[in-house]
Parts: structure tokens; C-alpha cells; sequence
């Protein structure tokens, strides 16, 4: 969207789960017109000792990433969050941010992997999740012609 920004939002998550030995974060948007959603980020490694995100850590170099956590691909194919940008009339998006307690320390999932193959992959090493939806949605009327 023209003046959007592609900065991820600032994560905090408390109340882990034991035997947490890492987290990986995703955001999905379900409504993107694509028959089957659009995932806008997915970091994945994240140490358990690390329970906050700052604003801008899924910026391209991810300069704001723990040291070990690592980006995937997005479906824009970007290795960093890009932000939302619902079609111009489509009404509301819904974005999901989740933070995934995995008990293990590396998911084990290749860094070119899709965000929904690390879905899969997590499957059987979550532990518990905690999921902040936010909304979205560009009105047309606001926009210049």
C-alpha cells in the first residue's frame, strides 16, 4: 500500500510454557485474496531465554533478531515481514501474530522452507501459543486516484 511501511510491530509474551527450547513467530493474514491466505512473517529459532521482539526486528538484515533466530521466506518470498496491504474495497483483513513455544531448541525446518511447511513441521513439538489478531483495511475513498 503507497505510504504503508513493512516494520514489524513490537512482541511481548510472558506465561511460558516448561520445557520451552524455543519459539518461532508467525503472521498470517487468512482474508488476502490469494485462495489461500498470505503469510507475512516467519522467524523461527528464537531462544527460550528471549520473550520480547522490538518494533523493526523483521526489517530485511533482521538486525533486530536474538543472535540464532532465523527469517524464512515469506510469501512474497522476502526473508523479512512485510506489512498489510488488504486490496483497496475488500473490506477487513484479519492479521495473526503467534508466538510458538516449540520444546525444542532448532525446528529443523530448511531456510528456504515455506512458512506453512513450518506449520506442519510444528506440529508435534508445540508446546502452547499465544495469538494477538489485529485488523485491518485500506477504504478506497481515502485513496488518491
Amino acid at each position: 500500500m503507497e505510504g504503508g511501511k513493512d516494520l514489524s510491530p513490537h512482541l511481548k509474551w510472558s506465561g511460558v510454557p516448561e520445557g520451552t527450547k524455543s519459539f518461532a513467530v508467525t503472521a498470517y493474514d487468512p482474508d488476502a485474496p490469494t485462495g489461500s491466505g498470505l503469510w507475512h512473517w516467519a522467524v523461527i529459532n528464537i531462544p527460550a531465554s528471549v520473550t520480547e521482539l522490538p518494533t523493526g526486528a523483521g526489517s530485511e538484515h533482521g538486525s533486530g533478531l536474538p543472535q540464532g533466530a532465523l527469517q524464512l521466506p515469506n510469501d512474497l518470498r522476502l526473508e523479512r515481514f512485510i506489512g498489510a496491504a488488504p486490496p483497496a474495497g475488500h473490506g477487513p483483513h484479519r492479521y495473526y501474530f503467534v508466538v510458538h513455544a516449540l520444546d525444542v531448541e532448532n525446528i529443523g525446518v530448511d531456510p528456504n522452507a515455506t512458512p506453512a511447511l513450518l506449520g506442519f513441521t510444528m506440529l508435534s513439538h508445540t508446546l502452547g501459543r499465544a495469538v494477538l489478531m489485529a485488523t485491518g483495511e485500506s477504504n478506497p475513498s481515502l485513496l488518491g486516484s
